[in-house]
């Protein structure tokens, strides 16, 4: 659960809502057992609610497949729904205390800065994960320990904007030895205002906050400014399957529109 919560999403929104799909969903089976609207309302706005349906999707083959727990091997996690490389590996090292490498974006900046003094990493590729293989010790309990710390030190210490090199506690870093070169990496700020997510956000509330389908008319006065990016929003939301449209022609959570068209 928090390894998918936590995708694109800050710790401090994920937890409470992780705490409460603990207490309400122990094991997979308890959540493969309820219905697909409750577990859409249940992620709240967490966003990128497709998560939801993956993970809702996820516990019905851990309840049916695999005897309602969670698979150590990381081939057999990256077969199940919405798990993919970096969520198999973190679940394999982090639960299972498993020599797998784990590469997020701290743990790329880490590699980037110490190993080839670049300020930062650039964009994903195949070789991140071989080359962060590599770093782990040899011992099984240290690697998955230090795959934990090099995610820390990366989140904690040697941070994007204002990375704090006196704090280090690796004992040499190329990047540091070149003099702290500049980053070469353009940064794009992501915006939400106005964006589809934001639209799409806007049907859904109307949508989890309702007892039943609702009118056509209830989703357009939920978003005004556009039409055709509120047309968009909605065609993109019953493609995804987070929502579905009834006989009637009125609109529901994914599993609440009873036969739909």
């Amino acid at each position: 659960m928090s390894e998918i919560m936590l995708q694109q999403t800050p710790v401090v929104r994920v937890e409470p809502i992780w705490r409460e799909w603990v207490a309400r969903w122990p094991v997979p089976s308890a959540m493969a057992a309820a219905p697909q609207g409750d577990v859409l309302r249940a992620w709240g706005k967490l966003g990128y609610p497709r998560r939801a349906l993956r993970l809702h999707e996820c516990a019905q083959v851990l309840a049916r497949d695999h005897g309602d727990e969670v698979p150590a091997d990381v081939e057999v996690l990256l077969s199940l729904p919405g798990i993919g490389a970096y969520t198999a590996r973190a679940v394999a090292c982090f639960a299972y205390g498993q020599r797998v490498p784990v590469v997020d974006t701290n743990v790329r900046r880490v590699v980037a800065r110490a190993v080839h003094g670049k300020a930062e990493a650039g964009n994903p590729a195949a070789r991140d994960l071989v080359e962060t293989e590599a770093l782990l010790p040899a011992q099984i309990k240290r690697a998955a320990v230090f795959s934990a710390a090099l995610m820390e030190l990366g989140a904690t210490v040697c941070t994007a904007r204002n990375p704090d090199c006196a704090r280090c506690p690796l004992p040499s870093c190329a990047w540091v030895t070149a003099g702290r070169p500049a980053s070469e990496v353009v940064r794009r700020v992501q915006k939400y205002e106005g964006t589809d997510r934001q639209a799409r956000g806007r049907l859904l509330d109307v949508l989890r906050d309702a007892h039943g389908p609702v009118e056509r008319i209830r989703l357009d006065l939920a978003w005004t400014r556009d039409p055709g990016q509120r047309d968009r929003a909605l065609d993109s939301l019953l493609v995804d399957g987070l929502i579905e449209q009834t006989a009637e022609g009125l609109f529901a959570l994914a599993g609440e529109g009873g036969a739909g068209v």
